[in-house]
């Protein structure tokens, strides 16, 4: 059993495969990345060794790459992470987002289609949903109200792979997950920014009040839903995947300042960023019923564990703050 991931180099990517391989979840498992910014090598050092590991540098919008490589591999199963995921990025520059997000996605889906595949996970976000008012919380019906051109491409991205389903009968799935955190996450996202700011002790931006709220999942426990939808999700249907803890951005940041013994005076207010979703909250008793997953890493446990590795692994954080993430936060920042 093969299965070919894409963007297996990034944050959520380069976890599950990882955590694929460590315990058995496929014989053998090819890794399909253009190697972006975000996408790190150095993330699967682990594995890289590994006969049942193969790794592809290409662009999934390449679509006589992506029909070459099903040809010669024959996956039973295509994970789709590769995307343009940073809604900052995306108000600065959204030609990206729709390129490889609509088009990538539409390639991958093509040559799916003309290999027959077996099945088709296309991994999203619950930013799709837009903000959610209290106390709703949205369940895989909500109507789709992206604020940002990252989002409005993932509900992009999310459509035109539904229609592949409802018009060709290609087995596709599509999860939408909160807001993911963890160990190898690239320090533009706000937990890793903030701990590594915090450790340097440089100013911590937070956007506005800080009191937008967000659901936080831990990496390894999305990966695993991800593997319970694989095996056991119904082809056409939408599983949202929540975390275990809502809070506000603002305590995010003192609870990282707290455990790092940093004072709270480094939190500077900066102006809000244009469309910021007020509040996301998605309710996940669909996927619970369907496969039993539940979230097994609370916040601060997994808070904890996030901490201790940004603080014992400063070498990977220089690296990949180096070079093109400095023009970017200070593009994206200076004048707030």
């Amino acid at each position: 059993m093969t299965w070919l991931v894409t963007g297996g180099a990034g944050f959520i990517g380069s976890a599950f495969v990882r955590l694929a391989l460590q315990e058995n979840w496929a014989d053998r498992i090819v890794n399909l990345d253009k190697l972006t910014y975000a996408g790190n090598l150095e993330n699967l050092a682990a594995v890289e060794r590994d006969p049942r590991y193969r790794f592809v540098q290409g662009d999934i919008c390449d679509m006589p790459l992506v029909r070459s490589l099903l040809e010669a591999e024959r996956p039973r199963a295509i994970i789709h992470f590769a995307a343009e995921s940073h809604v900052d990025r995306s108000i600065l520059g959204p030609e990206e987002f729709i390129e490889t997000n609509v088009r990538g996605t539409f390639s991958l889906l093509e040559a799916a289609r003309a290999a027959g595949l077996g099945r088709f996970l296309h991994v999203s976000t619950d930013e799709v949903y837009g903000s959610v008012p209290e106390p709703d919380e949205a369940d895989e019906t909500w109507p789709l109200r992206p604020s940002s051109p990252y989002s409005a491409s993932k509900a992009g991205s999310d459509l035109l792979a539904l229609s592949y389903w409802t018009t060709f009968r290609l087995p596709v799935i599509v999860t939408r997950a909160s807001n993911n955190y963890g160990p190898f996450q690239f320090p533009e996202k706000l937990i890793p920014l903030m701990i590594s700011n915090a450790l340097e002790e440089k100013p911590l931006p937070i956007y506005g009040d800080g009191m937008q709220v967000r659901d936080w999942l831990y990496v390894d426990d999305h990966c695993r839903a991800l593997r319970a939808v694989l095996e056991n999700g119904a082809p056409g249907e939408v599983y949202n995947i929540r975390g275990s803890r809502a809070l506000p951005n603002r305590r995010v940041v003192e609870l990282i300042l707290d455990a790092l013994g940093k004072p709270r005076s480094l939190m500077r207010e900066v102006a809000d960023r244009p469309g910021h979703d007020r509040r996301y909250a998605i309710t996940t008793e669909k996927l619970a019923k369907a496969t039993g997953w539940r979230p097994q890493v609370g916040f601060e446990e997994g808070l904890e564990r996030t901490i201790r590795w940004y603080r014992e692994n400063t070498g990977w954080v220089a690296r990949v703050k180096s070079g093109e993430y400095q023009k970017y936060y200070e593009q994206n920042y200076a004048n707030r």
